[in-house]
């Protein structure tokens, strides 16, 4: 029993979901924006009074599996279209650096060439320099995953360390530290 798949999503006033059953293909538009997602074919949705239900062809176990993921997923897009998502990342780091021109990204990491990453248009960049707190870095989009996916490969480029707490972390995240070597007599 899936009772995340059974759990119905609240549909906010100027979201319209539509599901095309020949291409099995979700579409959400909302004030935001437009987000489409193939699903499998035969899961169908019925909408009553600003709510959204989702239900499975049949009792098999991958429908089961796959029943609470796709609720998930159009869950995400609803609220995606209608408020969007924003992902924050701190640079922690003597000389650690990030600036923007339109949506390339220039981060200085400490090693001995900037980095350059480029992010999809379907993502806004902003990047903030205040004096006295960490270089930051915001994301806005209103696909999850792929913002998700964007967050992850930044903070990839230097992960944060358990010894000094250097590296790219996302807002409010905690490191869990290490004492280093303890000088021996």
């Amino acid at each position: 029993m899936s009772r995340i798949g059974k759990a119905p999503i609240d549909l906010p006033q100027g979201v319209e979901v539509n599901l095309d059953e020949k291409k099995a293909v979700v579409t959400v538009k909302g004030p935001k924006g437009e987000l489409t997602r193939a699903i499998h074919p035969g899961f169908n949705f019925e909408i009553k009074d600003g709510t959204l239900e989702l239900f499975r062809p049949s009792e098999q176990q991958r429908h089961k599996a796959l029943h609470g993921l796709y609720r998930s997923l159009i869950n995400n897009m609803v609220v995606g279209v209608s408020e969007g998502f924003v992902k924050e990342l701190e640079l922690h780091g003597v000389g650690y650096r990030a600036s923007n021109k339109g949506n390339l990204l220039e981060l200085a990491l400490g090693y001995s060439h900037p980095i350059m990453f480029y992010i999809p248009d379907e993502v806004q960049l902003e990047t903030i320099a205040e004096k006295g707190k960490p270089p930051t870095i915001v994301l806005k989009s209103i696909d999850k995953e792929l913002i998700g996916q964007i967050s992850a490969k930044i903070r990839s480029f230097r992960k944060p360390e358990p010894y000094k707490g250097k590296g790219i972390r996302f807002k409010g995240e905690e490191i869990r530290r290490k004492a280093g070597k303890v000088a021996g007599a």
